[in-house]
């Protein structure tokens, strides 16, 4: 394996560790903390930085399957950060997240999860 996917994949691992702590720490609380807000940035920073990465490394296409559903989550990844950054310059830290938002959060990351998982498995499986 290239080293560029190497790195892009433990990238993309980092960033599921930091969406992780930042979806589960919101979802629980329904604020938005600082703690909130600095792990959904960093994720969403390590996700783009993955993304280039598996695109450069990668001898296929970057229009495949597998990568339509991981630019869909990184896309979905990318309104909720805009959003909880708007919540935050519009009402300041431990606001409550509205219910909409809080919903949107979770299906997100629920998406961008699987997304994680078919191009996990995808590496198994060759």
């Amino acid at each position: 394996m290239k080293t560029i996917l190497i790195i892009g994949a433990t990238t993309v691992t980092l960033a599921l560790i930091s969406y992780s702590i930042a979806i589960i720490s919101e979802q629980r609380s329904r604020i938005v903390s600082k703690k909130v807000l600095y792990f959904l940035s960093i994720g969403w920073i390590l996700d783009v930085a993955a993304t280039i990465m598996m695109i450069v490394g990668s001898s296929n296409t970057p229009f495949t399957l597998h990568g339509a559903i991981g630019y869909s989550a990184l896309l979905l990844m990318t309104i909720e950060t805009y959003f909880i950054w708007r919540l935050i310059i519009n009402n300041g830290y431990n606001v409550e997240v509205p219910k909409k938002l809080h919903i949107y959060s979770r299906l997100a990351y629920i998406w961008w999860v699987a997304a994680y998982i078919t191009g996990s498995l995808l590496v198994f499986i060759k």
